[in-house]
């Protein structure tokens, strides 16, 4: 055999279409003289690949989402059903989706010849990363429009201006509530709190009158920025400077895209490390700031409840956290590894990513709580009432907290770039994942024109995302997180893992991955094997079932989803997947022989490696 090409195992027997490598439907941006696989090239570097893969696993939920559920959960002590269920349930799945990948050397649904009947899980995989990542992008045109909203000072959401549209409801302060009092004449009179204490007087139970508040920050979010509706019915109007936004968020994406992984691998070398210089930075200065050590305490310090892992609620949110925080479900940690040398250490890769992503989301808890203990100790207010979640976070509480800040636009210019770069990492990996399929299912004609590609796909998804940039854009953006990214991943990566150790089967799958990092010991794979067959698979299941037990209609704050969109909500995953039962209804009518073993032995004959 010449030097350069092995044979692979009967996995690689089914999962690779035999046709000649055609050097003339690939572009030398494309394919390096160095790569192994002369059809679709392969990562420049290793840096290139564990930045790429960091960068997608590290995104804003680390940032916006790990503390809130920490602080919301028993603070130091969440962090042990944490690591427990990365140990359970993420790193085998970041496992086994990498494995897969870099063995197959295929995208999320060509990697399913392996076990044809679950091809449909791949074509689940891209429906969901499109339609996230068309919705994700919105996040970031967000975020751009409060980085250049931050190169002025004061900061616009440092006070009510009228410029932004600020209304007689908004205050820096909350508003004493009025009194409806009766006088002695009969007659009623509205008197505020001051008029009471003066007059020595008591507001009667029910007579109190509740005067509408909004602090600058939030109302600048609602009516500077979003120019809100009052719900989902009411579409409104684009809102331009979003729409432009977006617009500059697709032609960096599309740019960084341009030739694959060869340009966004050397993107990540940014996009990836500088937000831990960010995140120094402002710990640094949060750590500094007077009351700092309040909302420290909140987060893990000595209010930390351990009675709390008594509660199965605190199990299920860590299990979820970990299995949505690593991005596996997806497609993209499949898409990433496909282009890993076939010899690359793909366990070595896991412990790695793994680790910085968990260490990440509690490094950015004390960023967060600092700053909000500061904040909590400026307003005299319990750290409690100032703690938020997700978009709240990050465009209120969070911008609040750091217009009390000496130099504001700088902290506020650095915290939006750092939430820029994160969004764009893992807006890289959801569209390459879609290249990839594209361009594994017609090679011959998509893999010369990757450029028009890129440029045709992003076009479109900016037209259709404009949407979320609408005056109801926000309610259809927290109506897409909510459906899309809960019991559809969970049921993808349940049939990955019944697919792989049950159907495929975990010992053919284990003796691939030797073929790719060496021969291990049988004690080292008793984890992994117990793992993939019975540990997280379970959990997953109980996860699943308990989220459908308690489902509850979304709400975005106060405002409740009329019956239509809930309906729309269960039509989108019924459409995200039903191509699992049909692709495997196909698959089993096709095949030939009378059992399903005996149909996968009719796909294509042995692929080589150049």
């Amino acid at each position: 055999m010449e030097q350069g090409q092995m044979p692979l195992s009967d996995f690689s027997q089914i999962h690779c279409p035999t046709y000649p490598p055609d050097k003339t439907a690939v572009t030398s941006e494309v394919v390096g003289k160095s790569d192994e696989n002369v059809e679709r090239g392969n990562w420049s570097s290793k840096a290139d690949y564990l930045l790429s893969m960091i960068g997608c696993a590290v995104g804003l939920g680390n940032v916006w989402r790990f503390p809130y559920l920490a602080y919301r959960n028993g603070g130091g002590a969440f962090l042990i059903p944490y690591a427990l269920m990365l140990a359970l349930v993420g790193m085998p799945m970041f496992f086994l989706e990498s494995s897969f990948g870099q063995f197959a050397s295929l995208g999320p649904v060509a990697v399913w010849k392996a076990v044809p009947m679950l091809q449909g899980v791949g074509i689940t995989m891209v429906i969901l990363i499109t339609i996230i990542n068309i919705s994700y992008s919105s996040m970031i045109g967000y975020s751009l429009y409060y980085l250049f909203a931050s190169f002025q000072s004061p900061l616009p959401w440092t006070d009510c201006f009228s410029w932004w549209g600020a209304d007689e409801t908004c205050s820096r302060t909350p508003k004493d509530p009025l009194c409806n009092l009766t006088l002695d004449d009969g007659y009623f009179e509205i008197v505020n709190t001051t008029w009471l204490h003066v007059n020595n007087e008591t507001c009667p139970n029910g007579s109190e009158i509740y005067v509408p508040h909004q602090g600058p920050s939030e109302q600048y979010w609602d009516k500077g920025v979003l120019r809100r509706t009052n719900s989902i019915d009411e579409t409104g109007e684009i809102v331009w400077d979003l729409a432009l936004c977006l617009l500059l968020a697709w032609l960096i994406a599309g740019a960084a895209l341009s030739k694959g992984i060869k340009s966004s691998g050397k993107v990540v070398y940014f996009t990836a490390t500088f937000p831990y210089v960010v995140l120094t930075i402002l710990l640094i200065r949060g750590l500094t700031l007077e009351g700092a050590y309040k909302g420290i305490e909140f987060y893990i310090g000595r209010q930390s409840d351990f009675s709390k892992l008594a509660d199965a609620e605190i199990w299920k949110e860590a299990a979820t956290q970990i299995f949505f925080s690593i991005s596996v479900g997806w497609g993209s940690l499949i898409t990433l590894s496909s282009y890993n040398k076939f010899h690359n250490n793909c366990y070595r890769d896991t412990i790695i990513v793994c680790v910085v992503n968990c260490a990440t989301s509690v490094f950015a808890g004390f960023i967060i709580f600092s700053t909000l203990g500061h904040m909590a100790h400026i307003q005299d207010k319990p750290v409690s009432e100032v703690v938020q979640s997700g978009f709240s976070l990050a465009f209120i509480a969070y911008p609040e907290a750091l217009a009390q800040l000496p130099w504001a636009p700088l902290w506020s210019s650095l915290f939006f770039f750092m939430l820029i770069t994160l969004g764009l990492d893992t807006q890289f990996a959801g569209l390459e994942t879609i290249f990839t399929t594209l361009l594994d299912q017609f090679p011959k004609f998509l893999r010369s024109k990757r450029l028009y590609l890129t440029a045709g796909v992003c076009a479109l998804f900016y037209f259709l995302g404009l949407v979320y940039v609408t005056q109801a854009g926000i309610y259809w953006l927290n109506f897409v997180d909510y459906f899309c990214t809960g019991w559809i991943l969970i049921t993808v990566a349940l049939l990955e893992l019944t697919g792989l150790s049950w159907i495929y089967g975990v010992n053919r799958f284990i003796k691939d991955i030797e073929m790719m990092i060496g021969e291990r010991t049988w004690l080292f794979w008793l984890w992994w094997r117990a793992c993939w067959t019975f540990i997280a698979p379970c959990l997953l299941a109980v996860i699943l079932i308990w989220s459908l037990a308690t489902f509850a209609p979304p709400t975005y704050g106060s405002v409740q989803y009329p019956v239509w969109a809930i309906a729309l909500g269960w039509c989108m995953i019924i459409f995200c997947s039903m191509w699992i039962p049909i692709v495997a209804i196909v698959r089993v009518v096709q095949a030939e022989g009378a059992t399903l073993c005996q149909g996968e032995e009719l796909l294509p004959e042995p692929h080589v490696l150049s």
